[in-house]
């Protein structure tokens, strides 16, 4: 138990505002908060200081890093990840994992600090309309104007963060208001059981099914459990249906399954797009069919798709937003994937052949293409290969937005639900905040960051906060000198022309040594690279390799000559 001096919190005595909040965040099972300290929430920080035996404060080194981090144990738990910044450049900061979390259908809540009530509408020192700023980004926004409210709203707060599809709530805290005390003490929300299909409903479902010649299983969307994930193994191997992971949900389905044809991202396989077109039935679970899943809304027709479409998900407002579909399930996926893998299949299926196929030739895909004689420096697609051999089934593997990600999402094999923190709302500079915020949450697991030079750069000082907390993590640093995506789609639009593209990163060895790194390396080719992760593997702290990569090789069968 912690030696502090503790303030009187009798549950009989009125209570700041801010020892209300935090005392609400007790209750929902919070455990760790991220932050940038700001004075426009002191009463709530000195709150902390009171409750640190049961709420751990880490303090992140730019709000974006915090935000990101918060994001990102939202995705591990399943529960709000909980942020908290402060005011005007503070929230401006942290609007990144906001926008992600919104995205990824994320559950997060971010507190942001906020002038005085007496002050509001004169623009005083860092004044921002949050309820403006956040309206249309974030699934609620909110500002606690009276103390006796705090409980009732962060209770809301939790509420809304969970229930329907996930995603994040803004929470402005005026200063004043913090101070003020209340007698209303806090409390809990209430979990909401989760929406079941009915019996009727699955017999259609399986109907459609069974009538099909080329059925596809496409999943997606959060709050994956290993319960879920092993029904969804059961009901397809039953079934003999392929399953394909939309954009950035491959950790959804073991990648080994026999029932795995690929996942549906940038990069994606030429004969999964082939496939998806040719189905004549999709049963969609979880997922939204977004643009990047669909190739710009381009493999189903919109509004009306030829293939006729079985679409779950737990958001109503999600069934029939894009796509039409022939059975809509207003469901949660657990419960819905528990009764698919309660249904009996036919007693004899058309497609065996179909499924089968659709495995070898994700299987040929997963494979190293040959490697051009020109290449130089590190082969991505190997030292991927080599890290997914080696490292455990549930290491955790973090990466944010770039060219560099088609090769980790081609070559890693995912082995285990929620592996998997990369952003479905492409956001460069996540890998690192992330990873950070993995291996907190899992001490005993392996974590495996992977960002492009560009990528790295956005939040490399999170590296001090791994190193703060003694974190063991690795942090793969494929430095080509560009920003990669970019710089292809400018060489198809404007070829020859290079504008604002080149990169001139620091001494990254270097720069992980002086942030505190227990082991940093440049490996410059690709037989160098299984001694350096042994190396980085068996530092105990957090370690960095760079990996000097072709500039030219821009994916694993394109150069931009």
């Amino acid at each position: 138990m912690s030696t502090k001096a503790h303030r009187s919190t009798s549950p009989h005595a009125p209570q700041t505002a801010g020892r209300v909040l935090v005392e609400s965040l007790r209750l929902h099972g919070v455990d760790r908060v991220y932050c940038v300290p700001g004075e426009s929430y002191l009463e709530v920080l000195d709150a902390l200081y009171d409750a640190a035996d049961y709420i751990e404060l880490i303090v992140a080194k730019h709000e974006g890093g915090a935000a990101n981090m918060a994001e990102a144990d939202g995705k591990m738990t399943g529960r709000p990840g909980i942020c908290m910044v402060t005011r005007g450049p503070g929230a401006t900061h942290a609007s990144i994992g906001i926008h992600t979390a919104q995205q990824d259908s994320t559950p997060l809540i971010v507190f942001v600090g906020q002038i005085a009530r007496d002050q509001m509408g004169r623009e005083a020192f860092q004044e921002v309309d949050y309820c403006a700023m956040f309206g249309k980004l974030a699934k609620w926004v909110v500002e606690v104007t009276d103390a006796s409210r705090m409980a009732e709203i962060v209770a809301r707060a939790f509420h809304t963060a969970t229930s329907g599809r996930p995603g994040p709530v803004v929470v402005s805290l005026p200063e004043d208001m913090l101070t003020q005390t209340t007698h209303q003490l806090a409390f809990a929300s209430t979990p909401l059981e989760p929406r079941a299909p009915t019996p009727a409903a699955m017999q259609r479902i399986a109907a459609l099914l069974a009538s099909a010649q080329r059925p596809l299983v496409v999943v997606g969307g959060s709050g994956w459990t290993q319960e879920a994930s092993s029904d969804l193994a059961r009901f397809a191997a039953a079934w003999s249906l392929p399953v394909a992971c939309a954009f950035r949900r491959q950790d959804v389905l073991d990648n080994r399954h026999p029932q795995y044809v690929g996942h549906m991202s940038l990069g994606m396989n030429a004969a999964l797009k082939e496939l998806i077109q040719d189905a004549d039935v999709i049963l969609a679970l979880g997922t939204r069919l977004g643009d990047v899943s669909t190739d710009s809304y381009t493999l189903l027709e919109v509004p009306v798709p030829r293939q006729k479409l079985i679409h779950v998900h737990v958001d109503s407002a999600e069934i029939g937003r894009v796509y039409r579909p022939t059975i809509g399930l207003n469901a949660d996926t657990a419960p819905t994937l528990e009764a698919l893998a309660g249904l009996a299949p036919p007693q004899s299926v058309g497609w065996s052949d179909w499924a089968g196929n659709a495995r070898k030739a994700h299987e040929r895909f997963s494979q190293l293409p040959e490697r051009p004689a020109e290449v130089r420096g590190v082969d991505l697609g190997r030292a991927i290969q080599h890290a997914s051999a080696q490292l455990p089934d549930d290491t955790l593997v973090t990466n944010g937005a770039g060219n560099y990600s088609v090769w980790l999402h081609r070559f890693y094999t995912y082995r285990n639900v929620r592996t998997e923190l990369a952003t479905t709302c492409g956001a460069m500079g996540y890998g690192v905040p992330a990873a950070v915020a993995a291996a907190l949450r899992h001490r005993d697991r392996e974590v495996l960051c992977v960002a492009g030079d560009g990528c790295f750069l956005m939040y490399p000082q999170e590296l001090a906060t791994a190193a703060e907390h003694g974190l063991r993590l690795i942090v793969l640093v494929v430095n080509n000198g560009m920003y990669g995506t970019i710089r292809m789609h400018q060489e198809k639009h404007y070829p020859g022309r290079v504008s604002g593209t080149r990169l001139a990163g620091p001494d990254y060895v270097g720069l992980a040594r002086a942030l505190g790194a227990a082991h940093a390396e440049q490996v410059l080719d690709t037989d160098q690279f299984p001694a350096a992760f042994a190396r980085a593997r068996a530092a105990g702290g957090f370690a960095l390799l760079e990996l000097v990569t072709d500039p030219k090789q821009i994916t694993p069968t394109m150069r931009l000559d």
